[in-house]
């Protein structure tokens, strides 16, 4: 497994943490100290902030985990990816993007940029 598909396996996992204390120490394996996440809807800097971000998105599609979609393609510490909002209970996926990831020396997240190509209609 690649660098790239590494970094990207651990940032999953975060997303799919359960419970505050997975979710915190999922995303300091995934993200350096000062990583960042940015997405249309938000922007935060560092692993409290990112933490709250993906305890935020559970809480708002509970029953859904995060998939991958596609091949992880990267370079220079750098890598592009698809990914799905995949429902458990019948395999819907009401959302889904790709994010571009930095990655720092150690293999851990510096970056995130976070694109939505599909998200529900608001009520």
């Amino acid at each position: 497994m690649s660098v790239h598909e590494t970094a990207v396996a651990r940032y999953l996992e975060a997303w799919n943490a359960k419970g505050a204390e997975n979710i915190a120490k999922a995303v300091a394996a995934a993200w350096t100290e000062d990583g960042s996440y940015t997405d249309p809807l938000v922007e935060v800097i560092g692993q409290d902030g990112v933490a709250a971000v993906i305890a935020g998105a559970q809480a708002q599609f509970p029953g859904f985990e995060f998939r991958q979609a596609g091949a992880v393609d990267g370079h220079h510490g750098i890598a592009r990816f698809g990914w799905e909002l995949v429902s458990v209970a019948d395999g819907s996926a009401p959302v889904a993007g790709f994010d571009v990831i930095a990655l720092a020396e150690d293999g851990r997240i510096r970056t995130v940029h976070g694109f939505l190509d599909r998200v529900p209609a608001s009520a």
